[in-house]
């Protein structure tokens, strides 16, 4: 396993279907929503990415990626890669105008996974853990896709700190809540993720 992602997702609508539906960006507010994020910044505009190929952008780049689209916002910075998803800056939450949102955080060189769901600003769940740390943050009720891998049904080798592997509920996240993956197993439905355009910028 060796994905990485640092992913913000504010939604009004199923986000899956919204990404199954070959959604189109709107720049204009992309523009909008990266100048309110980083009021004090000075902001460029950079080559394209897509949520395939963008979402763990390189820190030493400066460079993040906005996708608007109808029903569904997708941020991909490491600005949120934060080790404990209850320390988000707020400007991140207060950005969703109440939509809901789920952020979405991994790395694959030290097995660490993350993510975090609000609703209405409140969170409602908060988890954060790898092998060398253990478990970081665990807040909220575990939702139903988490539960076969804290009863033992992901067993990974003896003497691994932890009763699963990080990255594989990483994935197991991605697939439940917004139906894809980057590794594993790919369904008949599942979004072109090359195919979804996120406008690119350097903060500086």
């Amino acid at each position: 396993m060796g994905a990485k992602t640092a992913l913000l997702f504010y939604s009004t609508h199923n986000a899956m279907e919204v990404l199954r539906s070959k959604p189109k960006l709107d720049r204009g507010k992309a523009r909008r929503l990266v100048a309110r994020l980083y009021p004090d910044s000075t902001v460029d505009e950079v080559d394209d990415g897509d949520l395939e190929s963008s979402a763990f952008p390189v820190r030493a780049d400066g460079n993040l990626y906005i996708g608007v689209f109808p029903g569904l916002t997708v941020l991909a910075t490491v600005d949120v890669a934060v080790d404990r998803p209850s320390q988000l800056d707020s400007r991140f939450i207060d950005a969703a105008d109440g939509a809901a949102v789920m952020l979405h955080a991994m790395h694959s060189v030290n097995d660490w996974f993350a993510y975090g769901v609000w609703t209405g600003g409140v969170p409602t769940r908060l988890l954060s853990l790898s092998p060398d740390t253990g478990i970081i943050e665990n807040i909220g009720a575990a939702e139903e896709f988490e539960e076969p891998y804290w009863f033992g049904e992901h067993p990974v080798e003896d003497e691994y700190p932890l009763p699963f592997h990080p990255l594989e509920l990483g994935e197991e996240a991605l697939r439940a809540l917004l139906g894809f993956n980057y590794e594993g197993y790919v369904l008949d439905d599942d979004p072109n993720l090359a195919s979804i355009t996120l406008a690119g910028f350097r903060v500086n």
